[in-house]
């Protein structure tokens, strides 16, 4: 199945938060889950946005364009309400947010696609230019290295081998790493979609919304939830229950991102009770639900490295 993520996909389901002026960097340090104060040109970020309590409002990929402008990719549905929330906080920073969507084409690069566009594959969150357009890597899925392709809209699409949107979205999933969509903010601190492991959080950064919760999940062992890759032989979506099936009352899990499997069924991330992980799982409750299969996860979790 590796030679399926293989081309160039249009992406778009996501969206582009243009943030501008001198303090574009402090700003978002002071917001965000990662460290953008020391963000360099060659790097990009996987951050969270949250709530004072530790939930995910939305999950970004940033990256500087200038030492004044940095963009930050979400999924689109979440864009308004994020945009919006963001730039309440603003106050007396030298920093402009703005909707860049529509100044912007994004693409994914897939297998042969990112070495003959990028150079090759990077470690994720690797930043590189290519002409006008930024590269940054991704984790890998099904041992395919990944990438986004993000240039002025003006520019020309990347050439090479077309890859399905779909496909890419399952790309997505089977990398383990998720993008928060509409149908579960607030649902998740960053650690139980394994955002710590992944390059999403920072620990030794200064303060920002919800970094106690994060703090005291990481270091006082009370984080009961992580991520987990599943498969399920029917339709399931983003926001699903996941129940044990020893307790069809209470749910164990949530589905996070969900997409077609190439061999059917569905494959998706779900955010699961450790202490259910070794039982029967099932998407929703009623008439016996939708049978979930545990599969391994493509990456280390912080805590076994």
């Amino acid at each position: 199945m590796t030679t399926l993520l293989n081309g160039i996909a249009p992406l778009h389901h996501l969206g582009v938060i243009r943030v501008e002026g001198d303090d574009a960097a402090k700003f978002l340090h002071g917001q965000l889950t990662q460290d953008f104060a020391l963000l360099g040109m060659d790097q990009a970020r996987l951050a969270g946005f949250l709530t004072a309590k530790g939930r995910m409002l939305a999950s970004f990929v940033g990256f500087k364009r200038s030492d004044s402008e940095i963009l930050l990719l979400c999924s689109r549905d979440l864009l308004p309400a994020t945009l919006k929330r963001l730039s309440m906080f603003v106050l007396r920073a030298k920093a402009r947010l703005s909707d860049a969507t529509a100044d912007f084409a994004l693409y994914g690069l897939a297998g042969d696609a990112v070495g003959q566009l990028a150079g090759g594959p990077r470690p994720a969150w690797t930043r590189d230019q290519v002409g006008a357009a930024t590269v940054v890597h991704l984790h890998p899925a099904e041992g395919q290295p990944r990438a986004l392709w993000i240039a002025p809209a003006s520019s020309p699409a990347p050439e090479g081998a077309a890859l399905s949107p779909a496909l890419w979205l399952w790309g997505d999933v089977r990398s383990g790493v998720a993008t928060l969509s509409a149908p579960v903010v607030e649902a998740f601190v960053p650690q139980m979609l394994n955002y710590e492991s992944v390059g999403g959080v920072n620990f030794k950064k200064g303060c920002y919304p919800g970094q106690e919760v994060v703090a005291r999940s990481q270091f006082r062992g009370t984080l009961k939830r992580r991520a987990f890759i599943a498969h399920a032989p029917a339709e399931v979506a983003a926001g699903a229950e996941v129940f044990a099936a020893s307790d069809l009352e209470q749910p164990c899990g949530t589905v996070v991102q969900a997409a077609p499997a190439p061999g059917g069924g569905t494959d998706a991330i779900v955010s699961l009770q450790l202490s259910a992980a070794q039982e029967p799982l099932q998407v929703g409750a009623a008439g016996g639900g939708v049978p979930l299969a545990l599969q391994p996860l493509p990456y280390a979790l912080l805590e076994d490295i």
